[in-house]
């Protein structure tokens, strides 16, 4: 999806969202009045739930994306697929695409967006509070002794994040290291034993919804021989803090440095 020119009007007005992320951005900037059609997992803020839907992030409904007659949709590589954002091209709805694979980038979508939606100011405003809290988080870490962390994004199939993800950086920036950093693929599908080997010493279990911690994982507690379990060392944490590459990933941020960092006077 990178390297494509999009023509975008000069203030869209009629904005369809294809990720919760992006949804988020956009409320965060003061422009959701804008938004006419969202995902069936658009839940944040809450007045994004009243908005109409426009199928899944994986399974957009072209029909229903059309009949909104929106002048720009937004997209992201984080989970729409390039047959859906071609396939509405094609159609004539200009999709603007951003990449957010990392901190630094997530700030670079919200920029991004302001710009589309003439809401450079605020932006501005909202990426450079987010850039300080987080260099305050990495000045508060800094020279600590960074914990051995096993991240679960599902409990099963068992999934991890692998190298150049989001969720490796951000634990490294929360003064951690992820025992599953070097991984060539971004989500790789683990065993309990290969989780084992790589003898974390937390264990940090993203939370979906309301659903409570998954049941498989509770019978971690039974594996003495990992660090983690040992000492006690398994925590939950919101996944849409921590999956979703919008405003409140600095919250995600922020509630993971201090799980990894109890020490740390916060």
């Amino acid at each position: 999806m990178s390297g494509r020119r999009v023509a975008v009007p000069a203030r869209p007005t009629r904005v369809v969202s294809l990720a919760p992320s992006l949804t988020e951005i956009v409320y965060a900037l003061g422009a959701g009045e804008r938004l006419v059609g969202v995902t069936e997992y658009c839940d944040y803020p809450k007045e994004a739930t009243a908005k109409p839907k426009v199928g899944g992030i994986y399974t957009p409904n072209f029909e229903a994306i059309l009949t909104l007659r929106p002048d720009l949709a937004l997209a992201t590589t984080e989970g729409n697929r390039e047959e859906h954002v071609r396939g509405l091209a094609a159609l004539g709805i200009p999709v603007y695409v951003v990449r957010p694979v990392d901190f630094a980038t997530v700030l670079q979508s919200i920029e991004r967006v302001g710009r589309l939606l003439g809401r450079q100011g605020e932006a501005a405003a909202l990426a450079g509070s987010m850039r300080q809290e987080a260099e305050a988080i990495a000045r508060a870490v800094e020279g600590v002794r960074r914990p051995r962390v096993l991240y679960v994004l599902w409990g099963n199939p068992l999934i991890v994040p692998g190298r150049d993800t989001l969720i490796t950086d951000l634990i490294r920036r929360a003064g951690g290291e992820s025992v599953t950093r070097d991984e060539p693929l971004a989500y790789p599908r683990f065993s309990v034993e290969e989780a084992m080997a790589r003898q974390p010493e937390r264990i940090v279990l993203a939370q979906h919804g309301e659903a409570s911690v998954d049941e498989r994982l509770r019978e971690w507690q039974h594996l003495r021989l990992l660090p983690a379990v040992r000492q006690g060392r398994i925590h939950p944490i919101d996944g849409n803090l921590m999956h979703r590459p919008g405003p409140r990933i600095l919250e995600g941020l922020r509630t993971l440095a201090r799980l990894l960092h109890p020490e740390v006077p916060w």
